[in-house]
């Protein structure tokens, strides 16, 4: 009999990791879905969006932190700690600032080129900062990303800033992370304890020309909604992250992209000339090789380990 059996199907660990798939493809869905999201706060400039993103962020996070009562783990946090918190909120300030200002300006397309090579970048920051090694399909995938950027260079006549900008800071945001001894949600909470103050100062700093007041009843809600719309796709990804492993998450991220770039090119119709679709081609060549690799040397691993921890066979009586 096959080992897949009815009950093998539907032990406790498949309906585990099913549901681990449906809330990680469930946050990157909402990533994807949020082009549609921030020109819906016109008429506020991005740089009010940000501001009131980060505020309202928050305010939702600090909520749910006295609801779980998780204050402790800031109280642990050391000195360097708060500096790594600190360049993080940074990072992820400029990351969210240059997302809506692409969104809102018709960028779409090419902020979707860099979460495309975001993973890609990543690599290439551990292997420069952490000393990791690349494995030979590694090196070809960003050798590829590389000629892929000089093609779109090429055709937009000047290089892709905003695909840049968006991958380099989710890219050593994502190296920073690594240093910081908090889950996902008390991380986002500090950074945002640290750069909301700023962002507050700000939208006061506004006055009239701050649009939460002045542009209807229907406009403030979408403002407040902004710590929602944060805050929920990070939730679904980190109990996501929790049920499935690390390879499937990192498959599943490339579903923001591509509904990113879904709807740049046939929603809100950008232009996307022959010699684009080559850098973009280019671009989809190097995550397959990259992708492919993962999977590969993930199996492998596994295969490696399961070996390793087999029982060794005991001998019978009769030898």
């Amino acid at each position: 009999m096959s080992p897949l059996t009815t009950s093998s199907i539907s032990s406790p660990e498949v309906h585990t990791q099913g549901r681990g798939v449906t809330y990680g493809a469930a946050a990157y869905v909402l990533w994807g879905l949020f082009p549609a999201y921030w020109p819906l706060l016109v008429p506020a400039q991005p740089v009010e969006v940000l501001a009131h993103r980060i505020v309202w962020s928050f305010v939702t996070l600090t909520t749910a932190v006295v609801i779980l009562r998780r204050w402790r783990p800031f109280l642990d946090l050391s000195g360097k700690g708060w500096l790594i918190v600190t360049a993080a909120a940074v990072l992820i300030t400029v990351n969210w600032g240059t997302y809506i200002y692409a969104v809102n300006s018709r960028h779409v397309v090419e902020s979707a080129l860099g979460y495309f090579i975001t993973p890609l970048v990543s690599v290439a920051l551990g292997m420069i900062f952490l000393k990791e090694r690349l494995r030979l399909a590694q090196a070809v995938a960003i050798g590829v990303v590389v000629v892929a950027v000089i093609v779109l260079t090429v055709d937009y006549g000047r290089l892709p800033v905003i695909s840049l900008v968006l991958a380099c800071s989710f890219g050593i945001y994502g190296l920073l992370k690594k240093k910081v001894p908090l889950d996902a949600v008390s991380s986002l909470t500090a950074e945002s304890a640290v750069i909301a103050p700023i962002a507050l100062v700000y939208l006061l700093a506004l006055g009239s020309a701050n649009t939460f007041t002045t542009a209807g009843t229907g406009h403030t809600l979408m403002i407040l909604s902004t710590g929602i719309v944060t805050v929920v796709p990070l939730l679904l990804f980190g109990a996501g992250a929790r049920l499935i492993p690390l390879i499937t998450m990192g498959m599943l991220q490339y579903l923001a992209p591509v509904l990113q770039f879904a709807w740049g090119v046939f929603v809100v119709h950008e232009p996307m000339p022959p010699s684009r679709w080559a850098g973009f081609a280019l671009v989809w060549l190097a995550l397959t090789i990259f992708t492919f690799d993962a999977v590969r040397n993930r199996t492998r691993g596994a295969f490696v380990l399961s070996e390793r921890t087999k029982a060794p066979r005991v001998r019978s009586g009769n030898g």
